[in-house]
């Protein structure tokens, strides 16, 4: 290990807590400006007209509400009832109030405190739209009490549940569902007659609620991973949902979605949105029991006529990139193997990791096993690049006494210094950056790892030696306050990944070249220690990978140093080197005659004064 390999793993480390550093802005607390939410959500409810009505006058407004609905509108009555579909993956209760879904069930999944995983539950998720419900007056349609009609079992062992409203003047509206078996993907048809007097101006005006409930054991950290998705004119994007906020779309959209770290919904519209705003809001204290509100105002325009169909999709079920996939809509992107500077290890995750990782989980049970396979085939292929790190600091520490001995004689000239070691490493065939590149093209695998671990839901609940779940950190044991930058609990896999990391710095730095720099001597303990603060909330399977691969490169770099470079050979083949011809590259003659130039120009200085 030479000076450049130890630059090359100071900047992958530097780069690492530059990435961590923007995660974590997502990690605010659950503080917000509530002016700034009353404002917000005022904007998206704005064309309520009861919202700004007082409190007092509630019972009349829905007097109003009901014989407005029954001038127009009729329905059967208006008791809340209740129609249960389900498939062999998830069971979904539609109300007849709206003729909507009221919640899904999940039935392979449960939360951490072992309830079920229920999405789309609670008053605030809905999905409405504003219709002329008499020749006065408008109302929305989460306010219209539906028909259940009978349940239709289709020849493919589908499920069709539909809700019908109709008038006297012959206008009508079904919503019809289709549930297919093991699909956690709604088929929702809006189908309408007199759609050119139902709707103004023939545009549909949606408003979709969607309320994220905590999942997870670590709702902070899950609220880190929660994500506000969308395809914009098919690109796909997202914002985060950890603080208020607020988008609006200039372009078509075809689906937008509320991803938190494992599962996810989203609405589709097959022929696509023509314009969209969204805003969203995270509560004040943990108490209100819910991470984030997010509320989706959706125009879509339907050609004039009188009848009309509305193909729109509803999703509920897991983020996972399999599963997603086959739906061929660009949903897949919701999975977040990777984003920002790093987004294009998301190919890697995709085509490379996920595969392996799915063959191997198919024969083996354990997925701590699982992970450490993983890990051996990623070290088995990574190793020629390490080899080559470790044989160019082998390299340069045969040629520490020349270039100490160049130090000695230029001490005072920096810079002719840099060129006679420049011309000695090139004389014995040795590369500047052959420690620093070989570093730095290990960053995308572990970056590809540090959003395969984070986003696989094929890890959650999965318990391996102590940890309970995999996708979550292991806690050994619980400290009754906040430590900063810490956290308050102590995770035994970060421990093991900290002290390996620390123990490759020490032996890196016993073997380096040059260790006389008083700074190099505190380097080996800054990066563990970063680590130990940023990998104690991260899930538990990244700490045992990070903890696997650590202990496989301190066993190479001990017997590649040791036991596989020949120190007599390698003095050989460079003395052999100093003996051919030395080939400059254009790039090499450019840095040599700016270095000539420069030295020029301070020896006239110097003659001037």
């Amino acid at each position: 290990m030479d000076r450049n390999t130890l630059i090359g793993f100071v900047l992958i480390g530097a780069l690492l807590i530059a990435m961590f550093a923007i995660n974590s802005k997502n990690r605010l607390a659950y503080e917000g400006d509530q002016k700034r939410i009353t404002d917000s959500i005022a904007k998206i409810i704005k064309y309520k007209a009861d919202a700004n009505l007082d409190k007092k006058d509630s019972t009349k407004v829905d007097s109003l509400k009901s014989v407005a609905v029954s001038g127009g509108f009729q329905s059967g009555n208006n008791q809340e009832l209740f129609s249960v579909v389900e498939n062999e993956v998830m069971k979904v209760t539609f109300t007849n109030k709206g003729g909507q879904p009221k919640s899904v069930e999940l039935k392979k999944y449960k939360k951490f405190n072992n309830a079920p995983v229920m999405l789309n539950e609670g008053k605030f998720n809905k999905i409405s739209y504003r219709i002329n419900a008499t020749q006065n007056h408008s109302d929305d349609i989460e306010n219209i009490t539906f028909k259940s009609l009978p349940i239709i079992i289709n020849a493919d062992n589908s499920k069709t549940v539909s809700f019908q409203t109709g008038d006297s003047l012959g206008r009508k509206i079904i919503h019809q569902y289709t549930i297919r078996p093991n699909d956690y993907m709604l088929d929702f048809n809006i189908l309408v007659d007199g759609a050119n007097d139902v709707f103004t101006q023939n545009a549909v005006h949606f408003i979709w609620q969607s309320e994220a409930a905590p999942i997870e054991k670590d709702h902070a950290y899950e609220l880190t991973q929660s994500h506000f998705c969308f395809l914009e004119d098919n690109n796909f994007d997202f914002e985060y949902l950890g603080k208020q906020d607020n988008k609006n779309f200039t372009k078509s959209v075809s689906w937008i979605g509320v991803k938190q770290q494992f599962f996810a919904m989203a609405l589709i519209a097959k022929n696509k949105f023509s314009s969209v705003s969204t805003s969203w809001m995270i509560p004040v204290d943990t108490s209100n029991h819910y991470l984030s509100r997010v509320t989706t105002m959706a125009q879509y325009n339907l050609p004039a006529g009188y009848k009309a169909k509305i193909p729109l999709e509803l999703y509920f079920g897991p983020s996972d990139y399999n599963i997603l996939k086959k739906y061929n809509n660009g949903l897949e992107n919701i999975v977040p193997y990777g984003s920002g500077i790093f987004s294009f290890v998301k190919y890697i995750n995709r085509y490379f990791l996920l595969p392996v990782f799915d063959f191997i989980q198919r024969n083996i049970a354990s997925m701590g096993i699982v992970i450490l396979l993983l890990t051996l085939l990623i070290r088995l292929i990574t190793s020629p690049i390490l080899y080559k790190s470790y044989l160019s600091g082998a390299k340069m520490k045969v040629l520490k006494p020349e270039v100490d001995a160049l130090r000695a004689k230029y001490k005072d000239d920096q810079q002719t210094f840099g060129m006679e070691q420049m011309k000695l490493w090139k004389s014995a065939g040795v590369s500047p950056l052959g420690g620093c590149l070989p570093a730095l093209l290990q960053i995308p695998i572990f970056m590809s790892l540090y959003y395969f671990f984070q986003s696989n839901i094929d890890l959650r609940g999965k318990s391996f030696l102590w940890a309970k779940d995999l996708a979550a950190y292991d806690s050994i044991a619980k400290i009754p306050f906040e430590i900063p930058f810490y956290g308050d609990h102590v995770s035994l896999f970060t421990l093991t990944a900290v002290i390996t990391s620390l123990l490759i710095s020490l032996y890196s730095m016993n073997s380096m070249q040059d260790n006389n720099n008083p700074l190099m001597k505190y380097m080996p303990y800054i990066f563990p220690v970063l680590l130990l603060g940023v990998f104690n909330k991260l899930p538990s399977a990244l700490t045992w990978y990070y903890t696997i691969s650590n202990t496989i490169t301190l066993i190479l770099q001990i017997v590649i140093q040791k036991y596989i470079i020949d120190h007599d050979k390698i003095m050989k083949e460079m003395t052999e080197n100093r003996k051919k011809p030395v080939k400059k590259s254009k790039m090499q003659e450019r840095i040599e005659a700016m270095q000539q130039s420069q030295k020029k120009i301070q020896e006239m200085k110097s003659k001037g004064k």
